[in-house]
């Protein structure tokens, strides 16, 4: 049987080093769970069913990520998740691993993770990257980001400094001005005619983050300014309880449609985004990264939060009840058909009470990542 959800006081204030240190508790002990050591790589996902909760499948995307959030961590707490094993040798079974993958987002997530760990082979996961060629490749703008983040990440020399350029030109271009937003799919890129106007969350964080450190590596006043008006758009548009939504219109940067509201987005993305463009440029937005975490911790649309203590989990999102992700296709499709257009009554026949009983190791990568001990 489902356990409840740990319920919390409605409207207490918010302790924002407090909620980091009980976020960053929970991920460690969920990251012990999740890891597969046998392979040195982490599960794609911890699930609850009747039976109880059980690993499925495993992820390098998510082991990457996840050596991303420890490298501001001390060796021990690493080796304590990592059944013994250092992040060092994690990363060192992910870069042979990658050598074998025609994927521009985990070589992308690799070598980042490598060029963060100052990993001897940190040279071999860039060569991997360059033979994927990302300026010219089809791939999403998320992964196009990575790229660049790759590339540009604090404290490691800049190596690949032309193909950053090249990235970087490709993700500015993508830039929509008026909107102030990143489209799906960069141009160059493919996208499905219907949907072509439909960009998600992680097409405005990522890009924040990455033309932040670019900035940072460059003084690319192009780079500051785009994501500095991205940051502000997408703060701009924050739900009244905080809620970062999900699926917005590259066109006009108003949302299409809000749900589902994921919790990596209000305990992870958002803030170190944020807090990437904080450190490039001093622009202070702890007001927004607030909010969405006091939505976190008690989100009006369902009697408790997705906070599981007694679990030492966080479950992955807040969603209607409804088939086949309908709400997100009628709303697409009406936006497509006229930008103003939105399908009014949704909340009545599909309430956005249902919660997903799931969590995946990237999560609790992007908290730590997110909130690394200096922050605390």
């Amino acid at each position: 049987m489902t356990k409840p959800i740990v319920t919390l006081e409605k409207n207490a204030p918010l302790d924002m080093p407090a909620i980091a240190r009980r976020l960053r508790d929970i991920a460690v002990q969920a990251l012990r769970r999740m890891y597969l050591p046998e392979q040195r790589v982490f599960a794609f996902r911890i699930r609850r069913s009747g039976s109880g909760d059980r690993l499925e499948g495993v992820s390098h995307r998510y082991t990457a990520i996840v050596l991303l959030g420890l490298t501001t961590e001390p060796d021990r707490m690493a080796r304590d998740i990592l059944a013994g094993h250092s992040a060092h040798e994690v990363c060192d079974r992910l870069i042979g691993a990658g050598g074998r993958a025609a994927d521009v987002g985990e070589a992308a997530l690799t070598l980042w993770a490598a060029r963060a760990l100052n990993h001897t082979r940190a040279d071999e996961a860039l060569r991997r990257l360059q033979s994927l060629d990302p300026p010219q490749a089809s791939c999403p703008t998320v992964e196009l980001s990575w790229c660049l983040s790759a590339l540009t990440v604090p404290g490691s020399d800049v190596t690949g400094a032309a193909l950053a350029e090249a990235i970087a030109r490709r993700l500015l271009a993508s830039f929509h001005n008026h909107s102030a937003m990143f489209p799906h799919w960069p141009v160059g890129a493919k996208a499905a005619s219907l949907r072509s106007h439909v960009a998600c969350f992680a097409d405005l964080v990522y890009p924040i983050q990455a033309l932040s450190y670019f900035y940072m590596a460059t003084r690319s006043l192009e780079a500051l300014n785009a994501a500095r008006l991205c940051a502000a758009r997408m703060c701009e548009l924050q739900g009244p309880a905080g809620q970062w939504w999900w699926h917005f219109d590259v066109r006009t940067g108003r949302v299409i449609e809000g749900y589902p509201v994921y919790a990596v987005h209000q305990e992870a993305m958002a803030p170190m985004a944020l807090f990437a463009l904080q450190k490039t440029c001093g622009l202070d937005h702890s007001e927004a990264i607030a909010k969405g975490l006091q939505w976190l911790t008690n989100p009006p649309e369902i009697a408790g939060s997705l906070i599981d203590d007694e679990a030492s989990i966080i479950w992955r999102k807040v969603a209607r009840q409804e088939p086949l992700k309908a709400s997100r296709t009628v709303q697409a499709l009406a936006s497509r058909l006229h930008p103003s257009l939105r399908v009014q009554g949704l909340d009545l026949v599909f309430p956005p009470t249902f919660v997903d009983y799931e969590s995946r190791p990237y999560e609790m990568g992007w908290i730590l990542h997110a909130w690394p001990p200096r922050h605390l």
